[in-house]
């Protein structure tokens, strides 16, 4: 099993193995690259909280992502958080395992590749550490010292800023302000994210293009390393790290509830050959038994519900089976009159 794992032998390779390379199709190296764009940057700082809304329905109208700063999370406590998932996947593999497999339940985990049950084209250059926000706390690690402190404290808030925005869209789309509490957002995961440096970056990928299949997504990147792009009309923008920022993307399920007014963008990580980049995604889902649809108050007899009713578990459940071809499987109601 060790072996496995990308980071235990990616300095022996001179080459990318035949397995993780993608078709040409997909390939890095021969993508359109749209460095001019910008993903939004949107300032929480500011005392216009309707300027603030505007800008988020807009940003997520257009890319589906933006960046916040000044959003309450103290840089500290960010920096801290990146710096004991890095020295978790600093440790010896063993160690990693034996620290990651003590849940019986097998929502702390420790995998390498996409995690998920379908078989891509190609494998994924990164190792992953996922792990239940605020629940089973007791089968987190406990290597390095002081990982379930910090990882307790960082998840904490990152719930009150994902709450936060969440309340904003809900205002910016005139639905109920705490619309999205309670089960809509009460099974959070957190996952970090290793991406070794890669001898052929233009042949592999992080991971492949595709929508996230949750409500929300607050993603922290290592500062001065680019991995992560979106794409928007036939382009990839790449998403350059700001210093105290979080990257926030809207899941499938946010285009959903919108009734596709909001954007489940597709993304993309890329790989590079001189550094190892760490990222830390915090994805906010809702428990298995939501169902999830257009929000009533979105739909009318002239503005029909887009998409059919389906239960978080089914919508993960494809999304596990097919990898970046589940949207098809749910249904845009739309495109079937």
């Amino acid at each position: 099993m060790e072996s496995e794992f990308v980071s235990t032998w990616y300095n022996l390779h001179s080459s990318v193995p035949l397995s993780y390379v993608h078709p040409p199709e997909k390939r890095p190296a021969n993508s359109v690259i749209n460095g001019e764009e910008k993903i939004p940057v949107i300032d929480f700082g500011g005392h216009d909280r309707a300027d603030i809304i505007r800008n988020i329905i807009s940003s997520a109208e257009k890319y589906g992502f933006f960046q916040v700063i000044n959003h309450g999370v103290h840089k500290e406590l960010m920096d801290n958080a990146l710096r004991i998932f890095k020295d978790f996947h600093a440790m010896p593999v063993n160690e990693r395992i034996s620290e990651s497999s003590k849940d019986p339940n097998g929502s702390c985990k420790l995998y390498t590749g996409s995690g998920r049950n379908c078989s891509d084209v190609a494998r994924y250059w990164k190792d992953s550490l996922q792990i239940p926000s605020g629940e089973f706390v007791q089968y987190w690690p406990e290597k390095p010292l002081g990982f379930r402190e910090v990882v307790g404290k960082y998840t904490q808030e990152l719930r009150t800023l994902g709450l936060k925005i969440l309340e904003l869209i809900s205002e910016g789309l005139r639905l109920d302000r705490e619309y999205f509490y309670g089960e809509l957002t009460a099974k959070p995961v957190v996952i970090s994210h290793h991406y070794p440096p890669c001898p052929e970056p233009g042949l592999t990928l992080g991971a492949s293009r595709h929508k996230d299949p949750n409500i929300l997504t607050l993603l922290l990147q290592e500062e001065g390393i680019i991995g992560l792009q979106v794409f928007k009309d036939g382009a990839w923008i790449p998403v350059e790290p700001i210093p105290g920022a979080f990257v926030v993307n809207m899941g499938f399920m946010l285009q959903v509830i919108s009734n596709g007014r909001l954007i489940g963008a597709e993304h993309r990580v890329v790989t590079n050959s001189s550094t190892s980049r760490h990222t830390i995604a915090y994805f906010i889902n809702p428990t298995e038994e939501s169902v999830i649809e257009p929000a009533k108050p979105l739909t009318t007899s002239t503005s029909p519900p887009k998409y059919r009713p389906m239960t978080f578990g089914e919508l993960k459940g494809n999304f596990l089976n097919k990898g970046p071809y589940f949207e098809a499987e749910l249904g845009d109601l739309s495109k079937t009159c």
